[in-house]
């Protein structure tokens, strides 16, 4: 996860440096998401077939390979789409590809907690390639941030194959059937109620993140003289993406007392309310800017595991891998266009320089949530395996 968030961490850099407009950093931002949604369907489906873990072994590979390939070859748009799309792939064979290696080893009531641990973990990845990312290039420049995002794949690569033995094939054919046909998940509505409240909640979380430190450096921008805090964009943002952790698992944890269904559409409502009026209080004094960006993200973190688990517990026997490839497919999906959307509209409103044009860019994060989520989880996820399994 290392080279996750290396270009959204630098995105003032990349502004300056490249001369690139807000549509453009956001497209490279969210383009990441489009080689992972290209490649999800294929390589999750296929892990109800071939061990996960070697799957998982090659697109770690091609990551870092990716992140590297960035460092030493990046020069402006085009390069850093092919390299941020190639990302993604490796992503997309590690990120869902792992949460079923780790499926495929934990059955009964333990498993929903071990993907609650395992999805705070995505968290903690991407704030420590927030903050490697800002330290790294501060003190060596922006190539040997992404350096340093190749040797983290190089240590995944390690410890998967050092740390995990191979397993059998998980599934006989009979039990599967054809790997890439993804028909039997879209009938399956309850197991659908959740995918599509995911694509809402990545829909929201991918575009906080993608331009949380932007926004953080807005903000410390209309401080007074001598009232910024001592901490600079990168690091405030790492703080905030690293308290999603507890909050995924309490999120979990209440799902397990209160039921999924009920937790997730709470949160879902509560993180859409707030992001209608984030982005139009950047005027606050930084510190409180801060602290409400950490409760944003908390709140938006709270319902991933709850959606995962429920997708999980409700897919069909032999079809764990498929419902997991159309989970992420769809999640996924959103994260490439909310970025995208988010800079479209700090451009169309002036070009990101005023406090109008992050709260309404702010402001349509919350679309997803309030026109898929909810609607998805209220009348499709009524028969929905409630409870882990």
């Amino acid at each position: 996860m290392l080279g996750n968030a290396t270009f959204p961490a630098l995105i003032p850099e990349f502004r300056t440096l490249w001369g690139l407009s807000n549509t453009e950093a956001g497209w490279i931002g969210g383009v990441y998401y489009a080689g992972y949604v290209a490649a999800v369907p294929v390589l999750v489906s296929l892990t109800d077939r071939q061990d996960a873990r070697l799957i998982y072994l090659l697109s770690t590979a091609l990551g870092g390979l990716a992140a590297l390939g960035f460092a030493l070859l990046a020069e402006g748009v085009w390069s850093a789409v092919l390299f941020r799309v190639a990302g993604g792939v490796g992503l997309a064979g590690t990120y869902m590809v792992g949460l079923k290696l780790l499926a495929d080893r934990i059955e009964g009531p333990r498993q929903s907690r071990a993907v609650a641990f395992y999805t705070a973990h995505f968290g903690i990845g991407v704030a420590l390639s927030t903050f490697a990312a800002g330290e790294v290039a501060a003190n060596l420049g922006w190539r040997w941030a992404f350096g340093a995002a190749a040797l983290g794949s190089l240590a995944a690569f390690v410890l998967v194959w050092r740390l995990v033995p191979p397993s059998g094939r998980p599934a006989t054919a009979g039990e599967a059937g054809h790997p890439l046909d993804l028909r039997p998940v879209f009938a399956n509505r309850p197991a659908l109620a959740y995918v599509l409240g995911y694509a809402a909640h990545v829909w929201e979380l991918f575009g906080t993140r993608t331009w949380l430190v932007a926004f953080v450096a807005f903000a410390y921008g209309l401080q007074p003289v001598g009232t910024v805090l001592p901490l600079g964009p990168t690091q405030a943002a790492t703080i905030v993406l690293l308290l999603g952790l507890p909050a995924t698992i309490l999120g979990n944890e209440l799902a397990v007392r209160f039921g999924r269904r009920r937790t997730a559409a709470t949160i879902m409502l509560a993180s859409a309310l707030l992001s209608c009026g984030l982005g139009f209080l950047a005027c606050m004094p930084a510190w409180a800017v801060v602290v409400l960006l950490v409760v944003h993200h908390m709140v938006v973190m709270g319902d991933s595991s709850a959606l995962t688990a429920g997708a999980v517990a409700n897919a069909r026997p032999g079809r764990r891998g498929a419902t997991m490839a159309v989970h992420a497919l769809f999640g996924f999906g959103a994260g490439i266009l909310s970025p995208l959307a988010f800079g479209a509209v700090l451009d169309l409103a002036g070009g990101g320089e005023q406090t109008l044009a992050w709260g309404l860019a702010f402001a349509i994060l919350a679309l997803a949530p309030l026109a898929l989520g909810l609607p998805a989880l209220a009348r499709m996820g009524r028969r929905a395996a409630d409870t882990p399994p």
